[in-house]
């Protein structure tokens, strides 16, 4: 067991300090940790929610509209299920030291990229050209 890094409340990564290092490892698995928290007491809610609604509505319009809902609902918590496994990818690559390369290219991804993304795997270049790659290869 490694001992925790300390990390004042106010840091944020800088440009001029060494790529990766301590800290900025423990700001973003900070910041991924949070992020997974936050979601996984979002589908609590949402499975509290949906088991308090599923009771029986007479009128067919109001049924239509609750079952939308719902569907909605589940749709968001899917990707939401989604985002958390991505999350957990992210927070492996941090223990393995892998965090902030970019997997295609191995150079490291901007910190404004993974402030804004922290579950990136790809610098801006190579998800862009990625993503060309993807709607010419989805158009045949």
């Amino acid at each position: 067991m490694k001992a925790e890094t300390f990390l004042p409340d106010d840091y944020r990564p800088a440009e001029d300090e060494p790529f990766m290092n301590e800290r900025q490892m423990e700001y973003f698995r900070r910041k991924l940790q949070a992020w997974k928290t936050e979601l996984l007491e979002l589908s609590a809610e949402t499975l509290e929610g949906l088991a308090e609604s599923a009771r029986n509505v007479p009128d067919i319009a109001d049924r239509a509209s609750e079952e939308t809902d719902r569907a909605l609902e589940l749709r968001t918590r899917d990707r939401q299920r989604k985002l958390v496994s991505k999350i957990d990818a992210a927070l492996r690559r941090i223990e393995n030291g892998e965090y902030g390369y970019c997997e295609k290219t191995g150079e490291p991804i901007s910190l404004k990229r993974l402030d804004a993304r922290p579950i990136a795997t790809m610098t801006l270049e190579a998800q862009e050209r990625h993503e060309r790659r993807e709607r010419v290869h989805r158009d045949d």
